[in-house]
């Protein structure tokens, strides 16, 4: 196995779901590690570097929604949940507290391969190249680093999927922007009617950027359509 190749850490409590993500992604050229609960997955953090964490929602004991949690108050790690077609509300708020993406068994391989080295691509940084500071309303977005600090000098922390949903708003303001497009440009998965991906990602970042969240001035809602980037965007 190449040195240089990703680690992913699949924490899975069913042995056979378990052993076939992992030969999914060993097979992709993947370094995978496994974890059967979160005892196992925070050795795993303590004993080595994870580029990725493929993240069961239905474990015993402490569930993936509270690894989730747990991850997210140390590092920005991907974190991709694996969840049931059943689990709508969790997979929500596993977006909502900090996953960036999640996928559905019984899952096909092609499609969790793609999701993962698109997050990836992401967490490796070689998802953009330019090196532009954007400035909206006193706010300073480094588009590399994913730098974003207030217009009151405070830093604030971005998921990678709310600096990506960021990204893409501040290269197109003034531009409706559907969530089939945006979905599109953050996870690679086609958008459906009942995906509510894209709205939770506008909610997190409204958390974080608007003054008032529910009467936001810079992510404006196109009833219908999807989303205005409102703010004037300058480079620097």
């Amino acid at each position: 196995m190449p040195t240089h190749a990703s680690h992913v850490l699949v924490v899975e409590d069913d042995e056979v779901t378990r052993a076939k993500l992992a030969g999914y992604l060993e097979a992709a050229g993947h370094r995978v590690s496994e974890a059967a609960d979160g005892a196992d997955m925070r050795e795993a953090f303590a004993a080595e570097q994870i580029d990725l964490v493929l993240l069961d929602i239905n474990l015993p004991g402490e569930d993936g929604l509270d690894l989730t949690r747990d991850i997210r108050r140390r590092s920005d790690v991907g974190i991709i949940l694996v969840t049931g077609r059943t689990d709508d509300v969790d997979r929500i708020v596993g977006l909502e507290i900090g996953a960036d993406d999640y996928v559905t068994k019984p899952f096909n391989p092609r499609e969790l391969l793609a999701r993962v080295k698109t997050l990836l691509r992401r967490t490796m940084g070689t998802a953009r190249v330019d090196a532009v500071h954007k400035t909206f309303a006193g706010w300073t977005f480094d588009t590399r680093t994913r730098r974003l600090v207030s217009p009151q000098g405070e830093r604030l922390s971005l998921t990678r999927a709310e600096y990506e949903l960021l990204s893409t708003l501040v290269e197109h303001p003034g531009m409706v922007l559907g969530r089939e497009r945006l979905l599109s440009h953050i996870t690679h998965r086609t958008w459906d009617p009942s995906d509510r991906t894209i709205d939770v990602l506008v909610r997190r970042l409204r958390q974080k950027i608007e003054p008032d969240p529910k009467l936001p001035e810079f992510i404006i809602t196109a009833h219908g359509e999807g989303y205005i980037f409102a703010a004037e965007v300058s480079e620097r």
